[in-house]
């Protein structure tokens, strides 16, 4: 009975020093001067994380109404809920709850709502790709019996397109009153004739590519309108062009499918959805220009140039800014690619009153390296 009652004594003070150590260990602690504070996280990454946080909240809250604290000013449509769980849904688009509320608002298996308005709006906000699914796109409702086979039709069939939204109700009125995007003899005009030092004809930068033992099969026309450079790369030398656009106030996706070209409604802001390392040539139409903001130019630039192979050609044609803007942003931008400039050409941008902010164009054609 001693010996366990000394046993028992030796295990309590034991206790009581292991105690008084931890006691002494954690005051130690809280008396130890505090590690620096750490990095701040930019704010736009903080707005980002708290539009995330609360559209999840938003939804979660909707789809387990027991959870629900107060009631929600708007109904989500129950099919971006069931959308939202089963694929992804670009963060912009949270951005703007009441577009994507009205988007996402019809009937399933149904017939779709025409609103090309809608839909502009939200990709040019960098909402895509768009979730809406489960619904019949709405179709003309006398299409024609038969469709163009030339690239070059003296005229497109009005009946293949839905009208409703735009103010022309013809392609002949789109001819009429915007010429540079429809009148398809003035664009072939400025993409095959030289006659300044920007412009670039078609037949020359075939020549050039040929004389560098360049491969011109594939490639993407950002910002391509009605698809005249996709059109005359097809009929002339058999390359495959993809055309980026958007039916901003005229139906021009409608008008490059019609001409037996392939359109990708996409906005300039947009990850290209081809594989990397696979396109011969990229050309960037006058959709390209200072109106970017100068950081969806950069990622845009990157992406171009993933997408280009070794020995590819970046075509920038009739890129405007502020000459001021070019020498001291854009040109150190594009410069930072590393391509070799087979082209580079500037000129002042004239009005009819002359000469305004300062402004230029450039044209260049830049060969990306064979390896990097």
């Amino acid at each position: 009975m001693g010996f366990t009652m000394s046993l028992n004594f030796i295990l309590l003070i034991a206790m009581v020093a292991t105690n008084i150590l931890s006691l002494y260990h954690l005051s130690s602690t809280v008396q130890s001067p505090k590690p620096p504070p750490p990095t701040p996280v930019p704010d736009h990454l903080l707005r980002q994380l708290h539009t995330i946080r609360a559209t999840i909240n938003h939804l979660t809250a909707h789809h387990n109404p027991s959870t629900a604290t107060s009631k929600p000013t708007s109904t989500v449509p129950k099919d971006l809920i069931l959308h939202s769980q089963i694929g992804p849904i670009a963060s912009s688009c949270h951005n703007h709850p009441e577009l994507l509320h009205r988007y996402m608002n019809y009937t399933p298996f149904s017939t779709c709502p025409f609103d090309p308005d809608l839909q502009e709006t939200l990709i040019l906000n960098g909402c895509h790709p768009l979730p809406r699914r489960r619904c019949f796109s709405k179709t003309p409702s006398k299409p024609p019996s038969s469709l163009p086979l030339n690239r070059f039709p003296t005229s497109l069939p009005d009946s293949s397109v839905i009208w409703n939204k735009y103010s022309c109700k013809s392609f002949a009125c789109l001819s009429q009153n915007n010429p540079t995007g429809f009148d398809l003899d003035a664009q072939t005009s400025s993409l095959t004739k030289y006659s300044s030092e920007l412009d670039l004809p078609v037949n020359q930068f075939m020549q050039l590519a040929k004389s560098a033992n360049s491969v011109i099969r594939l490639g993407i026309d950002i910002g391509g309108g009605a698809g005249t450079f996709a059109a005359i790369m097809k009929k002339s030398y058999n390359v495959t062009m993809l055309t980026t656009t958007m039916n901003v106030n005229a139906p021009y996706n409608e008008a490059v499918a019609l001409r037996g070209l392939v359109p990708l409604h996409l906005p300039l802001q947009q990850r290209l959805p081809v594989f990397d390392e696979t396109m011969d040539l990229v050309r960037c139409g006058r959709a390209v220009n200072r109106w970017i903001p100068v950081t969806v130019m950069e990622f845009m630039l990157y992406d171009l140039d993933r997408v280009l192979r070794g020995g590819g050609y970046l075509w920038l044609d009739r890129f405007f800014s502020k000459g001021v803007d070019l020498e001291k942003v854009y040109g150190p931008l594009i410069g930072k690619l590393g391509y070799k400039k087979v082209k580079w050409a500037v000129a002042n941008k004239t009005y009819p009153s002359g000469l305004k902010h300062g402004e230029v164009y450039l044209t260049a054609l830049l060969q990306k390296p064979v390896s990097k």
